[in-house]
Order: structure tokens, then sequence, then C-alpha cells
């Protein structure tokens, strides 16, 4: 494991979030593990500063979907029901055998990873939320350089 302030090995030292009960996993956070005392502290600075803006905030488990995965979503429907159909509608999802879960469930997936990676491919340039595309040149190699 990184340190999650400096990247550096971690050392065993932790946090857990006490917003969450004990044994709850999301208590224990794999990733927030720290090198030192100094990088530990730093993060429950932050951590602190954090929750006192927003202490009602929770993690928030799913982000909104955008128009593209929305789209994605919404093709993945027709796998859905291939894959439903295979099996027969009759039968209640909670009745699938484990290896018809996973056929529904690989079915998914698949379809929303090549609509995902379809979405990508056409699009000129990656999304990111929150910044308008804009147009760059790359960059020319200083003269007598190669």
């Amino acid at each position: 494991m990184k340190c999650l302030i400096c990247t550096r090995h971690a050392r065993g030292l932790g946090h857990s979030d006490n917003r969450f009960k004990l044994g709850e996993p999301r208590r224990y956070p794999m990733n927030w593990t720290f090198c030192s005392r100094r990088c530990q502290d730093a993060f429950h600075a932050r951590y602190t500063a954090w929750l006192k803006t927003d202490p009602k905030l929770e993690d928030v488990l799913m982000v909104d979907p955008t128009e593209f995965e929305q789209a994605a979503m919404r093709q993945c429907l027709r796998f859905f029901g291939e894959a439903a159909s295979e099996i027969g509608f009759d039968k209640p999802l909670g009745q699938y055998s484990e290896t018809e879960a996973l056929a529904v469930i690989e079915a998914i997936v698949t379809a929303w990873t090549e609509a995902m990676v379809a979405h990508h491919e056409a699009s000129k340039y990656p999304p990111v939320r929150g910044l308008e595309p804009y147009e760059t040149t790359a960059a020319t190699p200083a003269a007598g350089r190669v």
C-alpha cells in the first residue's frame, strides 16, 4: 500500500472513519494508510476541515451518471433482456442460480464497457466534468533539435 499523502510505502498507520458503525466495511477504508505520523496528521487536518465545512456529507456510493453513462445504461437493457430471455422471463430474479446471475451480470458489464469504449473512441476529447473542450496544437521541437 502507498501513503495517501505522499505515495511512499505505507507503514501500518491508518485511519478509521468514525461516521460509520463498528464492523461496517466503510469504517475502515483500505486506501487510507500512511507512511508516517506526519502524513497521518496532515490527512487528519484535511479530513477535520472537510467535516467542518459539511458535517452532514456522506460518502457518495454512486455519482450522478453523465448523459453518456445514461445512454450506455439504456444500451445495456437489450443485452439484459437477451440474457434474461435465455433463462426465462417467468423465473424471478431471486431464484436465479449463480451461473444464471453471472451470465446476466456479464452481459450487462460487457455491454456497458463496449458502449463507454465506443463513446470515448468517437469523442475527440475525453469527458472532463466542468471543463469545456478547447483546441491545442502539438509542441514543435526547437530549431536544431531532433
